[in-house]
């Protein structure tokens, strides 16, 4: 094994550069097959644990999701504020930021990139969770893409450019998850799902989030530093990806359920302020319930 790890290491440098030494030794960062075999393992329960679950009573887990997306939460909280700080203390350049600048600074963000990195493995939980719970439609492509794409891609991220222009994008991917896992926390209460009006929004400000980091990302192609050139493109290329998945769930979610809307109120079937008409949920409200996306 140590010979192959040996090896392949041998061919990421020889394909990507030399790998940044400040990481050396850290928690699966040394070598890539753990990665890359807990993802594979992902997609096994991915495929795997929704025909286990056919002929089985599905679990409610109410006070695990609480505790979870509260830990998330603050964990998310914890990556964005840190960042933030750092960045803003250590005098980062918006437009371009090499990845050997202050060593402070540097070491701060790649201390919390890892956790950042670590997260993505954590929320693998979040699939598992709807297995458990049989709600099985949730586990959409987008859902599994975005899952098993971003513990691979910071992998590459944390042994490469762990610093420097890496901390836009995980900032604000670390504010979107402390507005969607709260979110989620609090649905995941009965008591609080009345109050809960936000859920589309989450979605936008997702979007939003893409265009700034590719807009930002862009900013340094053309304004360069000695950030290598290849991340910057490959970034812009995957937030395509994301902005494609995302945009299609959000027109097939909200906007298709928006115009059944208009037409049940064109031929008078009265849909209540609370959600319901007849005492069936309107169809608003279950497109809010019918998928996740993060």
């Amino acid at each position: 094994m140590e010979t192959f790890n040996y090896k392949l290491n041998t061919y990421l440098e020889t394909w990507m550069g030399p790998r940044d030494q400040r990481v050396r030794g850290w928690l699966l960062l040394d070598n890539y097959p753990p990665t890359f075999a807990l993802t594979v393992m992902y997609l096994l329960i991915v495929w795997m644990g929704p025909k286990y679950m056919k002929h089985r009573q599905p679990y409610s887990c109410r006070g695990l999701l609480v505790l979870y997306n509260l830990g998330l939460t603050l964990l998310s909280f914890y990556m964005f504020y840190e960042l933030v700080m750092a960045v803003l203390h250590g005098g980062y350049n918006f437009y371009c930021q090499d990845t050997h600048s202050a060593q402070e600074v540097d070491n701060k963000i790649i201390n919390v990139l890892w956790w950042y990195y670590f997260s993505k493995l954590i929320e693998f939980m979040d699939t598992f969770f709807f297995i458990l719970r049989k709600n099985n439609h949730q586990i959409t492509f987008l859902h599994i893409y975005h899952h098993a794409s971003m513990l691979n891609i910071w992998w590459f991220v944390m042994n490469w450019v762990p610093c420097g222009h890496s901390y836009f994008g995980a900032s604000l991917n670390s504010f979107v998850h402390v507005v969607m896992y709260s979110y989620y926390g609090l649905s995941a209460v009965p008591a609080m799902r009345p109050y809960l009006w936000w859920k589309k929004y989450i979605t936008q400000l997702q979007l939003i989030q893409f265009f700034l980091t590719m807009w930002q990302t862009m900013c340094a192609v053309i304004w360069p530093c000695s950030f290598p050139m290849g991340w910057l493109y490959f970034q812009i290329g995957y937030m395509v990806t994301l902005i494609i998945l995302f945009s299609n769930f959000y027109i097939q979610t909200y906007n298709k359920h928006s115009v059944s809307l208009k037409k049940e109120h064109q031929n008078g079937s009265p849909v209540s302020t609370n959600g319901h008409a007849n005492g069936t949920p309107s169809l608003e409200r279950t497109a809010h319930k019918k998928l996740r996306v993060d």
